[in-house]
């Protein structure tokens, strides 16, 4: 099975193989997200077409708000 590492743990490649559908995969939809992949940020309008490939490198980090 082809693995890609997310946040320093291995993970399936998702179908589709891209940012939009590894956010899926991860039920992470409709959160605030930064994500890095390769080491370069992507803006979330490039997720759908930014595509994912064994042994990649994605951190994704969660916005948390807070008064």
């Amino acid at each position: 099975m082809p693995l890609l590492t997310v946040n320093g743990r291995p993970e399936p490649l998702p179908a589709p193989a891209t940012l939009a559908g590894l956010i899926e995969a991860l039920q992470l939809q409709g959160q605030r997200l930064a994500i890095e992949h390769n080491g370069q940020i992507v803006p979330r309008s490039l997720w759908s077409e930014t595509r994912l490939v064994e042994q990649d490198q994605i951190e994704i980090v969660k916005a948390i708000g807070g008064g």
